[in-house]
């Protein structure tokens, strides 16, 4: 097990969290950004599998959220507002007339506070920071802690902890784009997902959730057995034509299943998968994904990775029947994604 750290710009650290079996982690204090995750494929080879910038200063403007923590509230907030107790609460429009992923200045966009720490049996960081009362708008001043962790057994464990002296909305993720081909040599079209739900959030033309609920059975939204996400980059189905021929909805986890979501890829032999006692992912597609930025493996294109953004539902801010993302005040915020990496047998 080992932490490094080197100086990025003259102005963030990279921390690269390394254990026993090769697998490292990269994370910015900047944004609390995943920059690489190496782990090895089924010949031994150790390959990026998450996107990231080849020039670093582009995390400062990061337009596709490439790796970065999200929060207050990660999402679309409809018309960048919301009641609560009473009271209406306007926040920034960053997404049209909509406020997406904690506005222009969210999580994504500050230096955190972190803390590295190391065991015989794992290595991490803790990120520390105070989002004062109307930030961005949200009410209530927050102390929010995630912590990175990655142990022997391939795991990088993602722990989300936060308190509020008011209550406020809050669900925080992490936007890392995974493609386990390893230093992106191919898109997801044949990557193999599962995820445990039979219920998905409908969206009108703006990715604006409608209110309604619907039910995978016999969709491309069906993946409870498994299937290739390039089932899905079409419009023969008007859900996967309003994401710009793709996934970018919430799916609400059955928890019926011992994973919540895996992902495989048949030709490196990779597997990644999901645990979490969130309600539900957000499972995105790069179906936005701009041609031709430079990554620190190739250039960028649609289709190059997909995000599962374990969280609650802003819709819950405006439609019944969400799983909610208001946090009480005084009440312990507390949620974990484990991202657990193996090869198929």
């Amino acid at each position: 097990m080992n932490i490094e750290s080197n100086q990025i710009l003259g102005k963030w650290t990279e921390y690269t969290l390394s254990n026993d079996l090769g697998m490292r982690v990269s994370v910015l204090d900047f944004g609390g950004i995943i920059t690489k995750i190496m782990v090895p494929d089924r010949n031994g080879n150790i390959e990026n599998v998450v996107l990231g910038y080849r020039n670093y200063q582009d995390y400062q403007t990061n337009p596709n959220y490439f790796g970065a923590l999200i929060g207050r509230v990660a999402g679309r907030i409809q018309g960048a507002s919301f009641n609560l107790n009473d009271k209406t609460y306007t926040l920034a429009k960053n997404n049209g007339d909509n406020h997406l992923h904690g506005g222009p200045d969210g999580l994504h966009q500050i230096v955190w506070d972190v803390s590295p720490f190391q065991t015989d049996e794992e290595v991490g960081l803790t990120l520390t920071h105070r989002s004062a009362d109307r930030d961005s708008g949200y009410p209530g001043n927050v102390e929010i802690k995630v912590t990175y962790t990655l142990t022997n057994h391939n795991q990088l464990i993602l722990d989300y902890a936060a308190k509020s002296d008011q209550t406020t909305p809050l669900t925080l993720t992490n936007h890392a784009y995974f493609n386990l081909s390893g230093n992106l040599k191919t898109t997801i079209h044949d990557h193999h997902v599962t995820i445990d739900s039979s219920r998905f959030v409908e969206l009108d033309p703006n990715l604006i959730p409608t209110g309604k609920l619907l039910d995978v059975e016999g969709t491309t939204f069906d993946f409870r057995g498994g299937r290739v996400l390039g089932n899905g980059f079409n419009n023969n189905f008007e859900q996967n034509k309003i994401a710009d021929s793709g996934y970018d909805h919430y799916f609400i986890f059955d928890h019926a299943e011992a994973y919540q979501a895996t992902l495989q890829d048949p030709v490196s032999g990779r597997v990644m998968l999901v645990t979490t006692n969130e309600p539900g992912v957000v499972m995105y597609t790069s179906n936005g994904l701009a041609d031709g930025l430079p990554l620190a493996e190739g250039t960028s294109r649609k289709y190059l990775g997909v995000c599962f953004e374990t969280q609650a539902s802003p819709a819950s801010l405006h439609h019944d029947g969400f799983p909610t993302v208001i946090l009480n005040a005084g009440e312990p915020y507390q949620k974990q994604t484990v991202f657990t990496f193996r090869l198929e047998n």
